[in-house]
């Protein structure tokens, strides 16, 4: 077996073999400094520890040591899917070994590798639930049993491993289980699906990787069988949760349990790039626009409702009951990445930097080792601190929690970070396309020659100062991201104003050493109306800065005063801090009332404060608190 393989053009973890712009790898693109490395570095040495400890801790990983010596069926720890989130973890720890190389995390890796092998069967089955004398049959449970869902984030890992430069053992167990899954599934195997996708881009991705064209199609296959209302409803999960109730390129929205849809508008893009399919691609690309003009939280955040995990219906966007599951958001990433791929349309990135910083980073705590699944934008009392050595019971933690009965999170933020700088940038045969804003060094190949460019954040998302420096052989263009929200924004090359177009301000030339783009985005802070149509949020207004959603937190507040009383006074104008603003609110006394209706109350006493403001996804790391983005407009405001 070869261990190492050559690095050089292997894509991300997504890598389309036909797409408007090119994904780059981890050999062609790294991050070197700033924000974004602060949270890769968070996640090398918090959070990847912290989900290796836990699992190794309560028995998930043990789980593969005694499906391998035949004892598992007597005693497994944990719920059907587990399983993935070990795969999850060994996803993060390849991206980071492509990342960093830490010999010690090399170690750690293989050890686990050598244990999840050593559970598969002698057909290529994996999985530590199923199959085994005194568990339940083999794909007895499709609807949920998260079988094929655990295999995916399998494939997931192998890919990871992969396409940093590695053919070694973990690769040759997800192809052994791909072999099985095929068998099982494919054009002469079972007319089946599973109840929550994720099979499908993991193996669209796999069969990309190892160039494997059965894995690529088994992929289509299983996306088209979607919509035939096949797997097993109850009486509160339906055909819609399952994204079972019509076929993927016939609905018109996405709908139903928010992760499993996200997951699956990404595989469904993933067949359509790969397929050449025009229809399905533009039916993905009108779900897209209607769920973020309809069910998506400022945050970038997705789904309502705290039962089934769902999306609510248009313009259902209750901020003290948002759901917005961190996996969610995750998810809307993967699926918004594979369109900017496919289409180079600005709003895709638009979203990709919304969400990332605001809907995924809310969830870790400033320490790595302790987060939110669900994510209000509005806490209304006090959350209590979870003890640090126990699972939470809750997904709704009022705090964060270090550990979950259901932990997709945790090992979801880890993969995510880790492989992060894969949504900074593309190339094309005529230039490069920078997406996201982070200190970062890029060095690939155009038609024109080899292009060289560093990027300086200029403190984003704190400041609207990037740069970026750019040397090549030939005339390249290089083209650079205006964020939507920056109105009045600057770009220069060689002391002349660049236009923007589409969202991008493109510079094309000769570029000589160390020439520089440079961005001046205006980052004061903002007033953002919510649409008329959200009930829940008439007569309010949130603040933004930049990127970052602001909120304010009782922590912030003058002594005894809860987020319940505050309104914002916006003839007063709002003032850029640090890394938020300052707001002048309207403090409003308690009333006393025995029925909380009646006649128009008259107005009473009312004092003002100028209170700080901060990024949303830094709320709840100064202990218990309440919070809301959303503040009402004070009376005169």
């Amino acid at each position: 077996m070869t261990d190492t393989i050559d690095r050089t053009g292997l894509g991300g973890p997504v890598a389309p073999r036909s797409s408007v712009l090119r994904p780059l790898g981890p050999s062609e693109l790294r991050i070197t400094g700033g924000f974004w490395d602060a949270q890769q570095e968070l996640n090398a040495t918090a959070i990847i520890g912290h989900c290796l400890t836990w699992m190794e801790r309560i028995g998930w990983i043990g789980n593969f040591d005694r499906a391998a010596d035949g004892t598992v069926a007597e005693h497994h720890d944990g719920i059907e899917f587990v399983d993935s989130e070990v795969y999850k973890l060994l996803e993060a720890m390849a991206w980071e070994l492509g990342r960093s190389g830490d010999a010690d995390l090399e170690i750690a890796y293989r050890r686990l590798v050598d244990r999840v092998a050593g559970a598969q069967e002698a057909d290529g089955y994996l999985h530590t639930s199923f199959g085994r004398p005194g568990q339940r049959p083999r794909y007895s449970d499709l609807e949920w049993g998260h079988e094929l869902y655990c295999f995916g984030h399998l494939f997931q890992a192998a890919v990871a491993r992969h396409r940093t430069g590695h053919a070694d053992r973990l690769v040759e167990v997800a192809r052994r289980l791909a072999d099985h899954v095929y068998a099982e599934f494919g054009p002469d195997g079972r007319d089946a699906i599973c109840g929550h996708p994720e099979i499908e881009t993991a193996l669209m991705e796999l069969g990309r990787a190892l160039d494997e064209p059965r894995y690529r199609e088994l992929a289509r296959i299983l996306v088209e069988r979607r919509g035939r209302r096949r797997l097993k409803t109850t009486l509160f999960q339906g055909s819609e949760y399952f994204l079972d109730d019509v076929p993927v390129r016939d609905a018109e929205v996405l709908r139903g349990h928010a992760v499993r849809a996200m997951y699956l508008a990404a595989g469904a893009t993933d067949v359509a790039a790969e397929f050449g399919d025009g229809e399905l691609l533009d039916a993905l690309r009108t779900q897209w626009d209607n769920t973020v003009a309809r069910r998506t939280y400022l945050t970038g955040g997705i789904g309502s409702h705290h039962q089934n995990e769902e999306f609510g219906s248009d313009l259902e966007l209750p901020a003290d009951r948002a759901y917005a599951e961190t996996c969610a958001a995750i998810g809307s990433v993967m699926f918004s990445w594979r369109l900017l791929l496919q289409t180079g349309e600005a709003k895709y990135a638009d979203l990709i930097e919304r969400t990332l910083l605001n809907a995924v980073l809310v969830s870790p705590r400033e320490d790595g080792r302790a987060f939110y699944y669900a994510n209000t934008l509005h806490q209304r009392s006090q959350g209590s601190l979870p003890a640090e050595g126990e699972v939470s019971e809750r997904a709704e933690s009022s705090m964060r929690a270090p550990w979950f009965e259901v932990s997709c999170c945790p090992t979801n933020v880890a993969r995510t970070l880790a492989s992060v700088a894969s949504y900074v940038a593309t190339a094309t045969d005529d230039g490069v396309q920078l997406h996201q804003f982070a200190d970062a060094e890029l060095e690939t190949t155009v038609a024109s020659g080899a292009v060289r460019i560093r990027v300086d954040s200029g403190g984003y998302p704190y400041a609207g100062t990037p740069s970026v420096a750019v040397e090549s052989a030939g005339e390249v263009e290089v083209s650079v991201r205006i964020p939507a929200w920056a109105e009045g924004a600057r770009v220069r090359f060689r002391d002349e104003v660049v236009s923007i177009s589409g969202g991008y301000a493109r510079v094309r030339a000769r570029f000589g050493a160390d020439e520089r783009i440079r961005l001046e985005l205006p980052m004061e802070p903002r007033l953002t109306y919510p649409d008329p149509g959200i009930d829940a949020l008439r007569g309010t207004v949130a603040v933004e800065r930049g990127p970052l959603v602001l909120c304010a937190e009782s922590t912030d507040l003058p002594a005894g005063v809860d987020v319940s009383r505050i309104g914002i006074d916006t003839d007063q104008p709002l003032l850029a801090t640090a890394d938020g603003a300052s707001a002048a609110i309207a403090i409003a006394d308690p009333r006393a009332a025995s029925w909380p209706y009646g006649q128009r109350p008259a107005r009473g006493s009312v004092t003002t404060a100028r209170v700080p403001l901060i990024p949303y996804h830094r709320w709840a790391n100064r202990g218990p608190s309440t919070m809301r983005i959303f503040l009402p407009i004070a009376a005169g405001g």
